[in-house]
């Protein structure tokens, strides 16, 4: 006999990846794309209930994350000179205190690391894995994949690995 775990818990912790293309939903009529949410582990529409916490925006040379809340969300907690420092302090980031947010995270780039502040005081941590971009046609595409864990206690303290 087989059976499913269907209470099973979103991940807290993974690699996600999210970008700005946009594509046309037939049966809203409208075009749409997906950004990242926390407490799911998942992509999910801008559109749809509930919204991403995160998308990604592109505007030249200046990528950024944007939240989905009307609130500083962000605090830039570093940039690494190469992805090995970058991952030893991400590992190493259990606490953090942290006294002024930011609106966007600004400038990103591979190998910083973030925090992120959800409007209902959940946090995660996120390391800048890769970016991409192109230009296509006359859009500014950009990609980036990123590194995540998130703390659904409501607390800045993140398990150590």
């Amino acid at each position: 006999m087989t059976s499913c775990d269907k209470n099973k818990e979103p991940d807290v912790e993974g690699t996600a990846t999210i970008d700005n293309e946009l594509t046309f939903d037939q049966q809203l009529n409208t075009y749409i794309n997906y950004g990242f949410i926390f407490s799911e582990a998942r992509l999910v529409s801008n559109v749809g209930t509930p919204k991403p916490d995160i998308i990604i925006f592109r505007d030249g040379s200046d990528i950024s994350f944007e939240a989905n809340n009307l609130r500083s969300s962000f605090f830039k907690y570093g940039e690494y000179a190469d992805e090995q420092a970058a991952k030893n302090a991400f590992i190493n980031l259990t606490a953090a205190t942290i006294n002024t947010w930011e609106e966007s995270a600004n400038q990103l780039k591979q190998n910083q690391i973030w925090i992120y502040r959800s409007n209902s005081e959940k946090y995660a941590k996120i390391r800048i894995v890769s970016i991409f971009t192109e230009i296509r046609d006359t859009f500014e595409y950009v990609r980036c994949s990123f590194e995540w864990v998130y703390q659904p206690d409501g607390s800045l303290t993140f398990p150590g690995k």
